[in-house]
């Protein structure tokens, strides 16, 4: 099992990124994807999550409105579209597996999680 979480970078306030897990040795339609991110000195929080079964989608109370997680299961990829980006969103963003439908995201605690990819640093400055 693999993820890989690529598509960050260097956006201004206000502007717009997508990220891109891709994951392997499993697919989407069988263990929901959830996104997670990590700023310095603060613990790892779950920001979206979508589910295998339906599509499910769920999002921290930060991202409502602003984040869209989306997948591709011919690809076998998820993407999240961040919009409106603050400062606040700086941080490095990882993508997971979550064979409980988004349990840990719903629930906020990252125990539910067997695999997690690397991530990609989003950094949100003028």
């Amino acid at each position: 099992v693999q993820l890989q979480a690529s598509g960050g970078g260097l956006v201004q306030p206000g502007g717009s990124l997508r990220l891109s897990c891709a994951a392997s040795g499993f697919t989407l339609d069988s263990y929901s994807v959830a996104w997670f991110r990590q700023a310095p000195g603060k613990e790892r929080e779950g920001v979206s999550c979508i589910s295998h079964s339906d599509g499910s989608t769920y999002y921290a109370k930060s991202a409502k409105g602003r984040f869209v997680s989306s997948r591709d299961n011919a690809k076998n990829t998820v993407y999240l579209q961040m919009n409106s980006l603050k400062p606040e969103d700086t941080a490095v963003y990882y993508c997971a597996r979550d064979p409980y439908r988004c349990e840990a995201v719903v629930s906020g605690t990252n125990s539910w999680i067997d695999y997690w990819g690397k991530g990609t640093l989003v950094t949100v400055s003028s």
